[in-house]
């Protein structure tokens, strides 16, 4: 999520921290947190294949991983 001039990027992203925690409480399997929180497009590009790898597929791989630890 872009973060902007409005405090949605606040409560969008403490809305999906929380909502993950609680499905990681309440669920048998693990849920990855995988939700891009940036304030620069350049930072976006940075993350999803730039010089920070890729988040969304390393979100991936975790989930993976997890899935073949059980």
């Amino acid at each position: 999520m872009l973060r902007g001039d409005t405090p949605h990027f606040e409560y969008v992203c403490k809305a999906v921290t929380d909502g993950v925690l609680q499905l990681n409480l309440l669920l048998p399997v693990p849920t990855i947190f995988g939700v891009l929180t940036v304030n620069t497009h350049l930072q976006i590009d940075e993350r999803l294949g730039g010089k920070h790898g890729h988040k969304g597929e390393e979100a991936a791989i975790a989930a993976l991983k997890m899935i073949s630890l059980n």
